[in-house]
């Protein structure tokens, strides 16, 4: 199976990302969205989780899927192509640049801080935008 994780990678936030300053996603309603799952999985576990991780366990939460049901459901989620993190409204939205370190575990970091400026001149990793929101 392809390995869809990143390594020694840091995803700065959007060029068009609408805030000054990280925000932290809200639910809306009953329904808990894509980047609250996204950001109580990171937020709370930094490097823990791989890319593939946070990406599979948000698809098995938001379709509820059983335990017995998810090495199976894993295996079929990834045999399709499947966006990665640079696609998430944590980047594009909400202000957060996601660091994948040499293991491919991923953490979060608000734009304002001394962390994610550090990323942007750090020679070691490799610096990607997440996705514009809207075409240029």
């Amino acid at each position: 199976m392809k390995d869809h994780n990143h390594y020694n990678v840091f995803i700065e936030v959007a060029e068009d990302c609408p805030v000054s300053k990280a925000e932290i996603p809200k639910a809306k309603g009953e329904s808990i969205t894509v980047p609250v799952l996204q950001y109580e999985m990171i937020a709370n576990h930094p490097y823990r989780y791989t890319q593939e991780d946070v990406l599979f366990e948000v698809f098995a939460a938001r379709n509820h899927i059983p335990d017995q049901e998810k090495q199976a459901s894993r295996e079929a989620f990834f045999s399709k192509g499947q966006a990665c993190l640079r696609t998430s409204s944590l980047g594009k939205r909400y202000g957060w640049g996601i660091h994948h370190d040499q293991n491919g575990k991923v953490a979060l970091y608000a734009m304002e801080s001394d962390e994610y400026k550090a990323f942007l001149t750090d020679a070691n990793i490799k610096r990607v935008k997440a996705m514009r929101s809207s075409k240029a």
